[in-house]
């Protein structure tokens, strides 16, 4: 059984508003045997950190398609290797 992805050994590969991005790094991820953690957050959502804008202006003129942020953690370990592999598939 492989160690969790922790607090204290993740390191964050990527952030991305887009949907396939994420999809595809996931992808690549897993076709690699690299482990990963991905965090969703709704930018729109309200949190007791900041005042979401929503509630401010509705969702006027807000991009449906980038309402979310996905970060990718991956170990600390594996970062080398999976950065490696996301500049090989994305910067062709």
């Amino acid at each position: 059984m492989m160690p969790m992805i922790t607090i204290f050994n993740q390191k964050e590969l990527i952030i991305t508003d887009d949907l396939k991005t994420q999809a595809d790094v996931r992808t690549i991820l897993a076709d690699h045997k690299i482990p990963y953690k991905t965090k969703t957050v709704n930018r729109m959502s309200p949190s007791p950190l900041r005042t979401g804008s929503r509630a401010h202006a509705g969702s006027f003129g807000i991009n449906m398609d980038r309402m979310y942020e996905y970060t990718i953690y991956v170990k600390k370990a594996d970062y080398d290797k999976a950065f490696y592999l996301l500049r090989k598939n994305f910067l062709r």
